[in-house]
């Protein structure tokens, strides 16, 4: 709820979805117990985040899936990861049971850890965060933040390259981040697409 449902980044929350309406019963004295309640603001922003989750979804769908179109040809990106890409290894899982690709994208860039520093340091519109599921673009380099701390053989143990970027795809125009990269990583900007929301 923290994410997507509630849409605005300005919510924590968190529910329990049980398959049973027993093991509901178990579990709700002890969120009483431990005070598990939204305060009354925050159920009133998630709520209203609610009401527009689909079609922010779709928005950033669309997005992302142009996005991951625009990285996979760009001479300066080595390796883009994006389950509505065909080159992705579980694309036909993807279609199989997902609604459309979602709006996460991973992606390498060429030149490493010196690399994706100056990208962090030099987009505008992306905001540089750590958070996903929200309004706005949001974009880490994990080799440089969440995970600087740990050393990069362990770094690549825990599957975490150097050149990794990872990408939460907004509600913005993909031709404005598309551009916002392209201050960094110059390339042609591709042609407007019709909507590719849903991986066909």
């Amino acid at each position: 709820m923290t994410k997507s449902i509630n849409g605005h980044a300005d919510v924590v929350g968190g529910c329990i979805v049980t398959a049973t309406k027993e093991m509901a019963a178990k579990l709700r004295p002890i969120m009483i117990m431990l005070g598990m309640c939204l305060d009354p603001n925050a159920a009133y922003l998630t709520r209203r985040g609610l009401k527009t989750l689909p079609l922010r979804i779709e928005r950033a769908q669309d997005s992302a899936m142009r996005l991951a179109l625009y990285l996979e040809s760009h001479p300066k990106v080595a390796w883009v990861r994006y389950p509505g890409l065909e080159s992705h290894p579980q694309h036909q899982v993807a279609k199989r049971i997902m609604k459309g690709p979602g709006t996460m994208i991973s992606f390498g860039l060429k030149g490493g850890l010196s690399a994706g520093k100056k990208l962090l340091n030099s987009v505008k519109l992306c905001t540089l965060a750590v958070s996903l599921g929200g309004v706005e673009t949001l974009i880490q380099h994990p080799a440089s933040m969440t995970h600087a701390k740990l050393s990069p053989e362990a770094r690549r143990k825990a599957g975490v390259s150097d050149d990794l970027i990872r990408f939460s795809v907004g509600i913005e125009e993909p031709e404005e981040i598309m551009a916002d990269l392209a201050q960094v990583l110059p390339a042609q900007l591709p042609p407007p697409l019709p909507s590719l929301a849903v991986v066909s």
